[in-house]
């Protein structure tokens, strides 16, 4: 079913009025939703309409400068919660310090620290008026939809290619709110299972659950690196995902071979 957001607009110009009074206009946008403007006595209704569609928000891009603030700011905050920043620079330097969030801390305390970072990217009041305005409109169709295009636009620098798509909400009904990201970027430079599901899956679910009020879980493909978000998804009891192997080109397994340090400590451990 359609979910309707109606807003009414009183009119400003006469004669925009007549045009709009001839016949009720179609656009379509980028967000897989139709615009229908009509008119009556009253002024001028705009309705936006969500609805199930098969076409995709493809996001692909060369990186800008824009993509180099996100990767600084980023770094920048998980610099500042790990205490340690590495001597490379760019996204490897990243992976150095993601590695380093993982040393002497649990898995549930390295979760606890990458949500932390999440929440410092963003105003707090801007967090909490999502939370109370925005996830309650329609079920929480309205939220998982706009949380999906901002992630595809805003995410690119750290996941590589995506699109958004649509997802089963498994009450039969279907919305597009769905992220499919081609190759993870972040998954492919770290190698590493535990990292991906510590410091980014299980964390990034946290953080939309529990400070946006949005559902979401994220099913990465360990195999063609691929991932599929889904926002207004719950996350299953039994994840798939908890209990991959480590892979075989995963740095912290080769090393684990020959050391047993803390440097060398297995993310998955």
């Amino acid at each position: 079913m359609a979910t309707l957001l109606q807003f009414q607009f009183h009119s400003i110009c006469e004669n925009s009025l007549r045009k709009v009074k001839r016949k009720p206009q179609f656009q379509r946008s980028a967000n897989h939703g139709l615009f229908r403007v009509s008119a009556g006595e009253s002024g001028v209704r705009v309705i936006l309409i969500i609805q199930k569609t098969t076409e995709a928000l493809v996001v692909s891009r060369s990186p800008g400068v824009l993509d180099h603030v996100f990767l600084n700011l980023f770094r920048n905050k998980m610099v500042q919660e790990v205490g340690w920043d590495s001597e490379k620079a760019g996204y490897d330097g990243l992976i150095d310090v993601a590695n380093r969030l993982m040393l002497a801390r649990t898995n549930s305390q390295t979760q606890e620290a990458a949500v932390r970072i999440l929440r410092s990217l963003f105003p707090p009041l801007l967090l909490k008026l999502y939370k109370i305005l925005i996830a309650p409109l329609a079920q929480g169709k309205v939220a998982a939809v706009m949380v999906a295009r901002v992630t595809a636009v805003s995410c690119e620098w750290l996941m590589g290619s995506c699109r958004v798509n649509t997802v089963d909400l498994g009450n039969g009904s279907s919305l597009p709110s769905g992220v499919f990201v081609e190759r993870c970027k972040y998954l492919e430079e770290s190698k590493c299972v535990g990292i991906c599901v510590n410091t980014c899956k299980l964390p990034t679910q946290a953080f939309f659950m529990d400070h946006m009020g949005v559902p979401l879980v994220m099913e990465p493909n360990f195999n063609d690196y691929s991932c599929q978000f889904k926002f207004g998804v719950s996350p299953p009891e039994e994840d798939s995902s908890l209990k991959e192997p480590c892979l075989e080109v995963c740095p912290n397994a080769i090393r684990r071979r020959t050391t047993t340090t803390l440097e060398n400590k297995c993310p998955k451990a």
